[in-house]
């Protein structure tokens, strides 16, 4: 891993996981019903909709949670110091820092919520087979995610990967149901 590939993965690991899980499990509901066994397939450009669509909705809310958690701790170190006057951390360089961080952190968890849900749409329209290979090759992704995020926490690989392809069982059930596209 390059030295810019290893402090991204080390600065911005929850942003990464985030938005990887958050587009992928976003593409499967949405996109369920269309890409589903009765159905024609998603083109290209749907894909890359779905794709913007979960990037803009997981920026923001990795922003604003993200954001709102650095700005409580900034909160939480004026009441440790016995700080006077409430707010004034983060009149500093450290909320600059924090905003900044919070953005940088957004960007991220965009960008791999696009392609989290760009890659199982475009695999389905790619490799030859039936209209739910998108599902098969996001529950096979997601189970290699849950094999990497056991090994960060120090978890059980079988079970964090069995829970996140449950995950996306469940919610490309829920997507048929509901039938958004």
């Amino acid at each position: 891993m390059s030295g810019l590939a290893r402090q991204v993965w080390q600065d911005h690991l929850f942003a990464l996981l985030v938005g990887g899980l958050d587009g992928m499990l976003t593409a499967i509901t949405f996109a369920a019903a269309k890409i589903g066994i009765i159905s024609q397939g998603i083109g290209l450009m749907l894909a890359m909709r779905l794709g913007a669509a979960a990037a803009l909705t997981g920026a923001f809310v990795f922003f604003v949670a993200e954001y709102a958690r650095l700005r409580s701790e900034l909160a939480h170190a004026e009441r440790q110091l016995n700080l006077a006057s409430h707010g004034r951390l983060a009149t500093t360089r450290l909320g600059e820092a924090v905003l900044h961080d919070a953005l940088k952190g957004a960007m991220v968890s965009g960008a791999c919520g696009f392609l989290g849900a760009l890659i199982p749409l475009v695999a389905g329209m790619v490799f030859p087979g039936p209209p739910w290979t998108a599902f098969l090759v996001a529950i096979v992704i997601l189970g290699l995610l849950g094999v990497l995020l056991a090994s960060v926490v120090s978890g059980s690989r079988a079970r964090w990967a069995m829970s996140l392809m449950g995950a996306g069982v469940i919610l490309a059930i829920v997507g048929m149901k509901l039938h958004v596209i």
